[in-house]
């Protein structure tokens, strides 16, 4: 068993690591706007005494699985086809997606032209590219579980067989 000061250390390489990492996917992917994701991503760590058990935990928004993995569309799996998450499932929040991009719209100040050239309004604009998100979907940027894929792969080999640890264990044990 690795000593208790090696596996904190270790661990909170891996949890800098993919903190820092996830963060930079966000910006490289401009999905970045108001930096609420950004600044939610952080993670907590607790090594026992003796170093025999540890919690490690990643927060972040709400809606970071979304991003993460993608949302299939209601008529339409291209964009996202593995995503476990689908717009018209009935299971998710009613109204969010139409709640959440006029604000989004306006945030861009982005507007749509009609056919005499003249921009329709953020409303018309929102409504939009709502309906194209809800049957198209949104795409899987894998901005944390690519980071968390990699730096699972560099982990001491005695970490990961002391805690018989594997990376979709982990990552959704870690996911809070």
């Amino acid at each position: 068993m690795p000593r208790k000061e090696n596996i904190e250390a270790v661990l909170n390489k891996f949890g800098k690591y993919v903190v820092q990492q996830a963060r930079s996917n966000l910006s490289k992917k401009k999905k970045n706007v108001t930096g609420e994701l950004y600044n939610s991503i952080s993670y907590d760590l607790n090594v026992s005494e003796t170093g025999a058990s540890f919690s490690l935990v990643f927060k972040m928004a709400d809606y970071a699985d979304f991003q993460d993995k993608g949302v299939r569309g209601k008529s339409s799996s291209k964009k996202a086809p593995n995503s476990p998450f689908r717009f018209g499932s009935g299971k998710g929040k009613k109204g969010g997606l139409s709640e959440s991009i006029p604000k989004w719209v306006r945030d861009r100040r982005f507007q749509f032209r009609d056919k005499k050239v003249k921009f329709l309004s953020y409303e018309s604009t929102a409504f939009l590219i709502t309906r194209s998100i809800y049957q198209t979907g949104i795409p899987a940027t894998q901005f944390f579980s690519r980071p968390f894929g990699l730096a699972f792969k560099q982990l001491p080999p005695d970490i990961v067989e002391a805690f018989t640890l594997t990376q979709e264990d982990l990552q959704a044990f870690t996911r809070k």
